[in-house]
């Protein structure tokens, strides 16, 4: 599909786009991971923390955030402001909604067609997120 083409109104809900966008963060970074030659499964799990919590989400989101056009903005916004969000204990509300939002873009990405974007995206995210490895135990 063409981003152009795409009305707000035409998309599956916020929080389905985030659920989708989920599973489209972890895989990118369980791949990146995989293609850095880590192949041990107890240390794959434990580097991939370091990406997929919502305190890491947040944080990525906001390396992007002041790039997004108006429709990405228009779908974090959504998403972020979703009444329905069943955040964790110990997660702070604003990083689980920022979260939230990325998640959602990334999903709006995907359903929308705009995989370069997506690409685009993912590997800035990777590169800024990589840092948080160092903070593991």
């Amino acid at each position: 599909m063409e981003n152009d083409r795409i009305r707000q109104s035409d998309l599956p809900d916020a929080l389905a786009l985030a659920f989708l966008g989920d599973a489209i963060f972890s895989h990118a970074v369980r791949s990146m991971l995989v293609a850095r030659g880590i192949f041990d499964p107890g240390r794959l799990s434990h580097l991939t923390l370091a990406y997929v919590t919502a305190q890491a989400q947040s944080e990525g989101f906001g390396l992007i955030e002041a790039d997004l056009d108006e429709s990405e903005r228009s779908v974090a916004h959504r998403a972020r402001n979703s009444k329905h969000l069943n955040r964790p204990r110990g997660v702070p509300a604003a990083d689980y909604r920022r979260a939230t939002a990325l998640e959602a873009l990334l999903g709006m990405l995907e359903v929308t067609g705009r995989t370069e974007r997506l690409k685009e995206l993912l590997d800035r995210l990777l590169d800024g997120l990589s840092h948080r490895e160092d903070d593991l135990p």
